[in-house]
């Protein structure tokens, strides 16, 4: 045999080895276009019933990181929502008051905006729905409306914040006004440019060629059937274990999902799917946080959802391409706060 007519062979094998991925970068934006795939925009949606201003974007970020929202003093939505840890706690599931452990993982706060709805059960339709939330539950914050307007009162600096930030209300410091704030400084929290972006945006070297064949595989295998929109998910709700359930570890039997909020048998174990940008910062995953690896979070998810068994090498192509999806994350300083005074309500723990 020819040492030509071997290299030939050998070609030939390469050639078909990769085949399944020899399409054009056109050819595989169109197809990540078409499984409903979507580059973040240049600019957040305005939030619905609360427009937007810097005072009150200023205001908000202040209250994201005062502890005086809850009633022992310590935690702050930045708490569970660390905004220098991939905007989640990287727990299993948050502590909270009194050293509680919370029933969920905690989702990241950034480009939540982009959310249909907020929670892993889809509770609040929007950001300042979702920040009344934690400071109510009493495995979080634990605490209640009216002691938040007394403490935010308390304090002249918040005072005049709340007036510059809602300006013609005859009373600004409301618990309403308290969660739009924190809303509007939520919005801001999104992280640009992603390699998956500025792919999507024309850029062919913006993704390395293993990230796109993980982009390739996550379209082929059906991964985009839930996981889409600009958020690479959190877009609509699914039973977790579609076809065959994760073990009890993982899909926690006494956690129902979305049944809990609509009582709908349907609805039994439905959960909000995941929105997927930044999910290389956000271990561990799923709602019951049990999983800390992203290949395997990706091999279980192909049994579970779709039926088909991912292997390490294709898992770790998929968990690759994921990667592509970690944008830029906003630099923010920790702000100054406004000082307590004497009639400050003290912290109850």
């Amino acid at each position: 045999m020819s040492k030509s007519f071997l290299m030939l062979v050998t070609v030939a094998v390469v050639i078909a080895s990769t085949s399944a991925f020899a399409v054009t970068d056109q050819e595989l934006r169109a197809k990540a276009t078409a499984a409903g795939l979507q580059a973040l925009p240049s600019a957040p949606p305005a939030p619905a019933n609360n427009p937007m201003n810097p005072e009150k974007i200023a205001l908000g970020k202040k209250l994201f990181f005062d502890p005086r929202l809850s009633a022992s003093g310590v935690i702050s939505c930045n708490t569970c929502h660390n905004i220098g840890t991939g905007g989640d706690d990287n727990l299993p599931t948050s502590i909270g008051h009194g050293w509680q452990r919370g029933p969920r993982n905690s989702p990241t706060v950034f480009n939540a905006v982009f959310n249909k709805a907020q929670f892993w059960d889809g509770r609040a339709e929007d950001l300042k729905a979702q920040a009344k939330g934690p400071v109510q539950a009493g495995v979080e914050m634990n605490n209640k409306p009216e002691q938040v307007v007394a403490t935010l009162k308390s304090m002249p600096e918040y005072v005049q914040r709340f007036g510059r930030a809602f300006p013609n209300e005859t009373d600004p410091v409301t618990f309403d006004n308290t969660a739009k704030a924190i809303e509007a400084f939520e919005v801001t929290l999104t992280t640009p440019s992603a390699p998956f972006d500025r792919f999507m945006n024309g850029n062919n070297k913006a993704m390395n060629a293993e990230q796109k064949e993980g982009l390739e595989l996550f379209i082929q295998r059906g991964c985009a059937s839930c996981h889409n929109g600009v958020n690479i998910g959190g877009q609509a709700y699914f039973p977790f274990g579609l076809i065959k359930r994760p073990d009890a570890d993982i899909l926690p039997p006494t956690d129902k999902g979305r049944f809990q909020v609509t009582k709908a048998p349907a609805d039994e174990y439905v959960f909000r799917a995941g929105p997927l940008r930044n999910i290389a910062l956000t271990a561990p995953y799923f709602h019951s946080g049990q999983v800390w690896d992203l290949k395997q979070a990706v091999a279980i998810m192909g049994t579970a959802q779709l039926g088909v068994a991912i292997d390490d090498a294709e898992a770790g192509k998929i968990a690759t391409f994921l990667g592509s999806l970690t944008g830029k994350l906003t630099n923010i300083s920790y702000p100054m706060l406004p000082v307590e005074t004497a009639t400050t309500p003290r912290p109850q723990f």
